[in-house]
C-alpha cells in the first residue's frame, strides 16, 4: 500500500516539483495546499499518512499548523521541510509534535528515504540538525549536573520536618512526633528555606517534591 502524502508550502513551483517527485517514487501525493488553513482543512479531509510541511508559511507558522493538524488528523505524521538550519526552529518543531526535519538543500533520494522512514514509525532528522540536537542535548545534560552539584545540602532531620510539613502538620505537632520542640522545628524550617532561597513552607515543599528529596 502506498504511503499517502499532503504536501504544503506556499512556493508554487517547489510545492508543485516536490509533490510530482514524490509522486514518481512511488508515495500517493493526496493534495497539496499552499497556506495554513488549506493544510489544516486537507489533512482533515484526507487524513493522509505524511504531512510534509514547510515551516515558513502566510498566516499562522508552520510550528502551529503541526498543533492543528495532529488534532485534525491525529494518525498522520508531520515531517517539517525548512531551509531554516536555527535550533530554536528544530526544538519548536519536536515540541510541536512533528516526527521529523529535514532541511531544502539535501537531496530528494534523502527526503524520500526519511519519508519511508516516518510512515514505518521512526523519526527522521538531517545529518547536520542532529548534530545540533546533539550539541543542544548534552548541554541541557551538563546544566543539569551542575544544577544538580550546587543544589543545597539538606540535613536528614531538615528533609525528616519537610516530610511532616508536607503532611500540613503545624510546628508543634512536628515537635511531638521528633520529640524536639516547636521552636527547634521552626529553626529546621527557617534553615531549609535559607538554604533553598525560598520564602514559604509551601515553596519548601513543592521544591522538595520536585527534586525527588521526599515522597509523599
Amino acid at each position: 500500500m502506498n504511503t499517502s502524502v499532503l504536501v504544503v508550502d506556499d512556493a508554487d513551483l517547489f510545492r508543485t516539483g516536490l509533490a510530482a517527485a514524490l509522486s514518481r517514487a512511488g508515495f500517493s501525493v493526496t493534495g497539496e495546499a499552499r497556506d495554513a488553513e488549506s493544510a489544516v482543512s486537507l489533512a482533515e479531509q484526507m487524513q493522509p499518512d505524511l504531512v510534509v510541511l514547510d515551516i515558513l508559511m502566510p498566516g499562522l507558522s508552520g510550528l502551529d499548523v503541526v498543533e492543528k493538524i495532529r488534532a485534525a488528523s491525529p494518525a498522520s505524521r508531520v515531517v517539517m521541510l525548512s531551509a531554516s538550519e536555527s535550533e530554536e526552529d528544530l526544538l519548536d518543531c519536536i515540541r510541536s509534535g512533528a516526527r521529523g526535519y529535514l532541511v531544502k538543500d539535501g537531496s530528494f533520494d534523502d527526503l524520500a528515504r526519511s519519508l519511508r522512514d516516518v510512515a514505518s514509525g521512526a523519526a527522521a532528522i538531517s545529518p547536520r540538525m542532529a548534530g545540533k540536537l546533539l550539541d543542544v542535548l548534552f548541554q541541557l545534560l551538563r546544566h543539569q549536573e551542575f544544577t544538580a552539584s550546587r543544589r543545597p545540602a539538606l540535613t536528614g532531620r531538615e528533609i525528616e520536618v519537610l516530610r511532616h510539613v508536607a503532611r500540613g502538620m503545624t510546628s508543634k505537632d512536628i515537635g511531638d512526633v521528633l520529640f524536639i520542640s516547636e521552636n527547634t522545628v521552626k529553626n529546621h524550617v527557617r534553615n531549609v528555606l535559607d538554604k533553598l532561597g525560598l520564602h514559604s513552607r509551601n515553596e519548601a515543599v513543592l521544591y522538595a517534591i520536585r527534586e525527588n528529596l521526599i515522597a509523599l
